[in-house]
This record gives C-alpha cells, sequence and structure tokens, in this order.
C-alpha cells in the first residue's frame, strides 16, 4: 500500500518541474528547486496530508522557491540561450515555435504566465488554477484572456513580418 506521499505528492513532480524549469529556464536550477519544494513537503507531509488543497501548496512553494533563486542570483536567463538538439528540420522548425512562445511567456505579466502555463502546458481547470494561485475565478478567466489576446497579437505580428 502506498503511503500518503508516494501515492499523492510524488507523482506531481513531473508537473512541478515543467513550472519550475519555465519560470528559471535551467534545467540543474529546476531540478534544485524541485528537490527543495520535494524535501519540505517531505517535512511536512503530515500536515499536507490534512491539507484540503495538496498541490495547491507544492505549487506556491515551488513559485516561491523559483523567487527566491532569482532573487539570490539576480540572473535571468532567456530561451534563446539554450541551444536546440539538431535532429531534423520539422523537429528544429518545432522548437523555434516554442522557443518563441516561451520567449513571449517570459515578457508577460506573472500572474498571466502562471495562469497560461497551468491552464495550457498542465490542463488545471479553472477551479483548480484559482485554488493553487488563491486567486477568484474571475481572476483566472482575466489573466488568461489577456495572455492569450497577447499571444495571438504577438503571433500575428511575427507572421506578418516572415
Amino acid at each position: 500500500m502506498k503511503t500518503f506521499f508516494e501515492a499523492n505528492i510524488w507523482p506531481l513532480k513531473n508537473k512541478l518541474y515543467r513550472m519550475a524549469y519555465l519560470w528559471v529556464k535551467d534545467r540543474e536550477v529546476a531540478e534544485d528547486i524541485l528537490q527543495s519544494v520535494f524535501e519540505k513537503a517531505w517535512n511536512r507531509k503530515n500536515e499536507l496530508q490534512k491539507m484540503e488543497n495538496p498541490m495547491g501548496w507544492m505549487v506556491r512553494t515551488l513559485k516561491n522557491e523559483s523567487l527566491q533563486h532569482y532573487r539570490f542570483s539576480k540572473r535571468f536567463e532567456s530561451i534563446q540561450d539554450h541551444e536546440p538538439v539538431e535532429e531534423s528540420q520539422e523537429k528544429e522548425n518545432m522548437e523555434v515555435e516554442v522557443n518563441m512562445v516561451f520567449s513571449f511567456l517570459e515578457g508577460l505579466p506573472d500572474k498571466q504566465k502562471e495562469v497560461f502555463q497551468l491552464r495550457e502546458v498542465e490542463g488545471l481547470t479553472y477551479e483548480e488554477i484559482a485554488g493553487y494561485l488563491e486567486i477568484s475565478m474571475d481572476q483566472v478567466k482575466v489573466n488568461l484572456h489577456r495572455a492569450r489576446k497577447s499571444l495571438k497579437g504577438y503571433l500575428m505580428t511575427r507572421k506578418n513580418e516572415e
């Protein structure tokens, strides 16, 4: 029989890693941040078991750890600093497009970026996002709408430039 931690917390590792990587743009740093979050979760596993929304606590802790990393490092890397692996022209084109979207997302306000990540990448519901970020459903909808609208405008501009 699985423990609460094995059944409810550990399965979140991939989702949380993707979020950390989106925020810090460095695999090793994202792994370090994730390890720190899981260490905190392990130390508070009894409290987490009693929480109504342990995933929300994990996301908030991940966000706080990421912000702490920025405060201490004072470095901001862009996604263009990472070279994509070249296997085929199609894969390269797709990576360029993905990098372009990630670059765009970096320019969004934090709330829009977080809501967009949780909804479009992680596939969470509006209710889940509201709970994880501790904001209202209306704020989730507004931030997601603004992020999508900005992305659409950005992509249209890029397409017209080509």
